[in-house]
């Protein structure tokens, strides 16, 4: 009579415990770091940016900066677009899909680089490409890491 006392009470919590995975949508906000790498395995380009998750697959990105010196790019002078797509929460690991654009608007508008990755807990990676005017192409992979939660 105990044991099946016992095993019933088992059940119960682990139906209790279940039941909350899941439920409570994860987001990627915080302060995120990238560092975007040429297929030889050379630095490309850096930034760091602030990631708030709204509603949907909406995502607002503030404060973007980049940490490198380049002519494709200056900070302040470019607009960020982005997307992220839940795939899972489990015990606080988001997982999901981060999709990102930045243009520049000076000097050269058409300067795209787009950036395609997959979310795992406090880190992104995935692949990079450059678009653009003269000497303002390529691709390779990025890696991004975030820093504090916002």
């Amino acid at each position: 009579m105990h044991k099946q006392i016992g095993v019933v009470a088992l059940a119960i919590t682990l139906a209790i415990a279940l039941t909350g995975c899941g439920t409570t949508p994860g987001t990627i906000n915080g302060f995120w770091t990238a560092t975007l790498t040429n297929p030889a395995g050379t630095p490309a380009l850096a930034f760091q940016t602030t990631f708030l998750q709204g509603g949907g697959t909406g995502l607002t990105i503030s404060n973007f900066a980049f940490t490198t010196s380049g002519s494709c790019f200056v900070s302040g002078q470019t607009s960020e677009t982005g997307s992220f797509s839940l795939g899972g929460n489990y015990n606080g690991k988001v997982t999901g899909s981060l999709a990102m654009i930045v243009t520049s608007t000076v000097p050269n508008a058409n300067n795209l680089l787009n950036l395609k990755g997959t979310v795992n807990g406090g880190t992104i990676t995935g692949t990079w490409t450059l678009t653009g005017g003269t000497g303002c192409t390529g691709n390779g992979t990025f890696i991004a890491t975030s820093t504090r939660s916002v």
